[in-house]
């Protein structure tokens, strides 16, 4: 089994948008639908698809040459320096790609992305009941640094 990542081109559309339901497989917090997440991702994804900004990417992993999973970048200002850094807004894996190592491999792709752009660290956000990808993340060495509080009123 050989996984490649490439940075996605038009063709890619409809693998990544299908992507998006895999947003929400877990169980949201009681404020939040699975609908209200997935589509939150998706508006992201078709936004780059249709007009990709200045400072992202989308990187398409592939197993075997089947696509199996992206990851989008964004380059963002960091709130307490000012400094730019590379945030991982959304990575996704086929259900037919869970565990064979294509989270990880496209992490630390976007790792690559964000050093070569001259990032000191990669930022993403990550729902607290998405253990799954809160797994992966601490793996990977990422930390915990901010916990945003939500009150529905």
């Amino acid at each position: 089994m050989a996984i490649t990542i490439r940075p996605a081109v038009p063709a890619d559309r409809a693998f990544v948008l299908g992507l998006a339901g895999r947003m929400a497989d877990f169980d949201p917090p009681p404020w939040r639908t699975p609908a209200e997440l997935k589509a939150g991702d998706r508006r992201a994804l078709e936004s780059w698809f249709d007009s990709p900004a200045e400072g992202e990417a989308m990187l398409i992993a592939e197993v075997d040459g089947a696509p199996s999973g992206c990851a989008y970048l964004l380059s963002v200002v960091d709130y307490f320096t000012g400094g730019a850094h590379g945030h991982l807004s959304v990575l996704a894996v086929s259900k037919q790609a869970e565990g064979l190592g294509v989270g990880s491999a496209l992490v630390s792709a976007c790792e690559h992305w964000a050093r070569v752009r001259g990032s000191d660290r990669l930022t993403l956000h990550a729902m607290v009941n998405n253990t799954r990808a809160r797994g992966l993340y601490e793996r990977r060495g990422f930390v915990g640094e901010l916990i945003r509080y939500v009150k529905p009123l």
